[in-house]
């Protein structure tokens, strides 16, 4: 093998670990993406029945539908809210519609408003 053969070898050598890696970092967005970290839309609104609201924590217990966007089926449980002064404005019993999205990995009410 020639000096200039060689070299040209060990180049493409080298290059070969960044392709791997940019290849498995295009593998990474193909389909669709995890579902916790799609932005909420306007249909992702959910109806809920407030059941309990914690105000020392900063939470609200809801009865609610499915969440599309993170991937659950209705039921019941406990949101943090983004705005505290949102539990002000429920009532236990009360129904509204909310968006929900995961913030610092805690289930949280982003988007809030009474029911019509």
């Amino acid at each position: 093998m020639t000096l200039r053969s060689t070299a040209t070898l060990i180049a493409l050598l080298g290059l070969f670990p960044l392709a791997a890696h940019a290849a498995s970092e295009h593998m990474g967005h193909m389909g669709h993406k995890p579902a916790a970290t799609q932005p909420a839309s306007e249909s992702e609104w959910v109806d809920g029945v407030v059941k309990k609201i914690d105000k020392a924590a900063g939470k609200v217990t809801l009865a609610h539908g499915p969440l599309s966007n993170l991937n659950m089926p209705a039921m019941t449980m406990s949101f943090r809210v983004k705005e505290t002064a949102w539990l002000e404005q429920m009532q236990n019993g009360s129904k509204i519609r909310f968006v929900a999205d995961s913030v610092n990995n805690a289930l949280t009410i982003v988007r809030f408003e009474n029911a019509k």
